[in-house]
């Protein structure tokens, strides 16, 4: 929580003066982390929200089967393309003013999108919300650090704060198939209107502002990491599209490399870095970075290929699709409400490891899919695994990159985690997505055996990316001390 000292300012005569009065009530932390889960829980539900739509989205606004992918794929590249700018607004103008702007801007794309009349209309509003998310992810998470003190409190927060992250994305898919059954897929989108005018309403009633970072901006920083970051995420899209020997993938790939490579070279001489270089001279943060990166990488793949076989294997609508997603949710919501004692009993480690192995071990289970398979006997004990798994890695990866970050770092800390977790995603979907092309080019089988195997295919590998994270969490991170204290 920032503290007496960082909430004044020192007149040059050597008074001290008091920054204009900030009307939010105090004393409700409750009241401070619902806004700030809710406000989140938009970002995360409507990176899956739209998926078991999309053939009704397809058939209503005519879009080509290539072309349907960028419903998510606009999203996706301005979200990750501008999550680290995002982050280092928070820093400069206020996070609660920031993410105030995020919300609203998320809430009027979101209107936008659900009035969408043709294709072009609801591409430039899913863009716009990824713009709104960009703004709003860093800052939650910001909000969440200086809110509440390191410590039993912090990680309390930090594990709702996690269950409700980590929920999003499956909530999404139930969500999304419930309101395209029950009304129209343009409710998926327009429910966030009346969330987002609430959230933006309650922000400045029951959470502070913190204060502003004062200094030059980091323009150079911003431009490449941004730029860089774009042509990545959209190198990635256009694999996932087009293969591994794309020349458009090629030269974005090798443009994001120069733009990357010039980013580290600013950062290491900037006076106020947008991505402090310095975040990664920590061991336990330095590893967590990188399995924040790696366990998306598969987790999201999971659920572009279980929605798939769901839907055009089993044979279920989208209200049904979205409902089998539920076990995995359970698990993850049930496990999450343990995971601070555990923390604190044996450090964020062990309970890595466990949590990252059963993630693993999940992807493995699901390459055993039958395309002649059911519910029961091949999806309900990997999802509840899957889900436990889940619960066990991400609130304590948050903690360990949160732990002993200054308060002028924590939307550039929080912002780094947030790129790097979305990043992951993409990454690892446009992978799994060109191992299953290959794996199934040529078949001459029946489509739900064609389906089959380029799921299990793409379980498999993602089974492999989860164990590379298992073995960074083994050897980078260090022994049993406790995630935050």
């Amino acid at each position: 929580m920032p503290s007496a000292r960082s909430a004044q300012t020192v007149a040059p005569s050597g008074a001290t003066q008091h920054p204009p009065a900030d009307t939010a009530r105090t004393g409700r932390p409750g009241a401070v982390l619902a806004v700030i889960v809710t406000a989140y829980l938009m970002v995360g539900v409507d990176s899956t929200v739209v998926n078991v739509a999309l053939p009704d989205i397809q058939r209503d606004l005519r879009f080509s089967t290539a072309s349907l992918s960028w419903v998510l794929n606009a999203y996706t590249l301005a979200f990750g393309g501008l999550l680290l700018l995002g982050g280092r607004i928070g820093d400069i103008a206020g996070r609660r003013r920031t993410l105030t702007v995020g919300v609203i801007v998320f809430a009027l794309a979101s209107l936008l999108g659900g009035l969408a009349g043709d294709g072009g209309w609801l591409l430039a509003a899913r863009a716009l919300q990824g713009v709104g998310s960009a703004l709003t992810a860093p800052s939650t998470l910001a909000l969440i650090t200086t809110n509440f003190e390191e410590g039993p409190r912090r990680n309390h927060a930090l594990s709702i704060y996690t269950s409700v992250a980590s929920i999003g994305a499956s909530l999404g898919l139930v969500l999304g198939g419930a309101l395209t059954a029950w009304a129209s897929w343009r409710w998926a989108l327009l429910i966030n209107v009346p969330i987002g005018v609430a959230v933006a309403v309650a922000l400045p009633r029951y959470v502070r502002e913190t204060p502003r970072r004062g200094g030059q901006f980091d323009a150079a920083g911003a431009l490449t990491g941004t730029a860089g970051m774009t042509a990545l995420v959209y190198a990635f899209v256009r694999v996932a599209e087009r293969g591994w020997g794309d020349g458009v993938a090629e030269l974005s790939f090798a443009l994001a490399g120069v733009l990357l490579a010039a980013f580290v070279y600013v950062e290491s001489r900037a006076g106020q870095p947008i991505a402090p270089l310095r975040l990664f001279k920590d061991r336990n943060r330095a590893g967590a970075y990188l399995d924040i990166l790696l366990l998306p990488a598969g987790m999201f793949g999971a659920f572009f290929f279980l929605t798939q076989y769901v839907q055009h294997v089993l044979g279920y609508g989208p209200l049904r699709a979205g409902l089998s997603f539920l076990p995995l949710t359970l698990a993850m919501f049930t496990v999450l409400r343990f995971v601070p004692k555990l923390l604190q009993r044996y450090g964020a480690k062990p309970v890595l490891v466990v949590g990252m192995s059963l993630m693993a071990a999940a992807g493995f289970w699901l390459t055993r899919l039958r395309a002649d398979g059911d519910y029961v006997t091949g999806l309900l004990g990997p999802m509840a695994v899957l889900g436990v798994g889940v619960g066990l890695s991400f609130m304590p990866l948050n903690a360990t990159i949160l732990t002993g970050v200054r308060a002028a770092d924590a939307g550039a800390a929080s912002g780094l985690l947030q790129t790097l977790q979305w990043l992951g995603g993409t990454l690892g979907l446009s992978v799994l997505v060109t191992v299953a092309g290959t794996a199934t080019r040529g078949s001459t089988g029946s489509p739900a055996e064609v389906i089959t195997l380029s799921a299990t295919s793409a379980f498999g590998v993602g089974a492999l990316i989860a164990l590379s994270a298992v073995v960074v969490a083994a050897v980078v991170i260090k022994g049993k001390g406790k995630a935050a204290r």
